[in-house]
């Protein structure tokens, strides 16, 4: 059995030993080395060779962000799941994180020391092995995984514009692994006067939506914001679900959010935003499924096509995991199949015309 070599990097002992001890648990993966700070890291990174880096995000001398940038400098593609603390501080580096490259995050329980961090061990084990996958498939396909004409011919499917007859009052999108980074591509390439409400569902832990938000609506032209319960529903913004809470769309055009039951292990829920939606606009209305695990968004991708709205999901060349994509794809109910690349502009060729 080839194990997946792990690298832990934290400032703690104590979270270092308690993060490895839960990895070094699984029978396929093996803690090879643990750093207590990015400087650290970068000293051991090419003696060890590990498959995987958990990095902590806030360390002294050279802390998660710096340390990501300098292995993006250095050409040392090795995925890298962040572990952060819900505070102010460590959302907005979070968010920076995912920006500089991180594959994904992990939110620990209860702040930088948190001793009942098993609490997210099945997440955890579950994330490593995704991004072991993923590392693999990147270093076995090399340069031609991003973005390869060869990766597109497969699935490549457009719509021809000459047919569209309805004109999109709204956008609705979903994601979860790889989410940030593939929205942060879409939204702040949108123009100011794109004249629809946008409506997202990233899967992510309450307390780092309202910061996602945030760093998406200093960057855009367009205002984003933290959905709130009974906001009304304005044209040019775009309403992000609030982590914890479903997002769902009523017929006067206000937002509703509530805590029913996860759809999927998650809430917030794409299905739940999509079917809604697809009732409030039936077919005005453009969906989008991006990157992701899982298969969230597929339903409501059905549901939002046999209302005759316009469906997309990203191209597998361009996807993190190639799940929820996948599973909306495999419906038969997906309109256009396109790389991450190309979907703001199809957005505002569909909504402006």
């Amino acid at each position: 059995m080839n194990l997946i070599k792990v690298l832990v990097v934290d400032d703690s002992a104590l979270m270092r030993k308690i993060i490895s001890d839960m990895i070094n648990s699984e029978a396929d993966m093996k803690v090879v080395d643990t750093a207590r700070n990015g400087e650290d890291l970068l000293s051991k990174v090419q003696k060890v060779q590990p498959d995987v880096i958990t990095l902590d995000v806030e360390m002294p001398i050279m802390g998660g962000i710096q340390a990501l940038q300098e292995l993006k400098r250095r050409n040392i593609d090795i995925p890298v799941i962040v572990l952060s603390s819900v505070s102010s501080r460590d959302t907005s580096s979070t968010m920076e994180c995912l920006e500089a490259g991180a594959f994904d995050f992990i939110s620990k329980p209860s702040g930088q020391i948190s001793l009942d961090i098993d609490k997210v061990k099945d997440n955890l084990i579950e994330r490593i092995k995704l991004a072991f996958d993923k590392g693999k498939k990147l270093s076995f396909e090399g340069n031609k995984y991003a973005g390869s004409p060869n990766g597109l011919k497969k699935n490549k499917r457009r719509i021809d514009k000459k047919t569209v007859r309805i004109r999109p009052e709204a956008v609705v999108i979903g994601a979860s692994t790889g989410g940030p980074k593939a929205l942060y591509t879409v939204i702040t390439a949108l123009p100011a006067n794109i004249g629809v409400p946008i409506f997202v569902v990233q899967h992510m832990p309450a307390g780092f939506t309202k910061a996602f938000a945030d760093r998406l609506n200093a960057n855009s032209d367009l205002t984003v914001v933290e959905a709130g319960n009974g906001q009304y529903i304005e044209k040019n913004t775009v309403y992000v679900a609030p982590g914890g809470f479903h997002m769902q769309l009523t017929r006067d055009k206000r937002i509703e959010l509530n805590k029913e039951p996860a759809i999927w292990g998650v809430r917030p829920a794409v299905d739940k935003l999509f079917m809604t939606a697809a009732e409030v606009y039936g077919s005005n209305l453009v969906s989008i499924v991006l990157t992701g695990m899982g298969r969230d968004g597929a339903a409501g991708t059905v549901e939002i096509k046999k209302k005759g709205g316009i469906t997309i999901s990203e191209d597998e060349s361009t996807c993190t995991i190639y799940g929820m994509p996948k599973a909306a794809y495999e419906t038969g109910m997906v309109d256009e199949v396109l790389p991450l690349g190309e979907i703001p502009a199809e957005i505002v060729t569909l909504v402006m015309g």
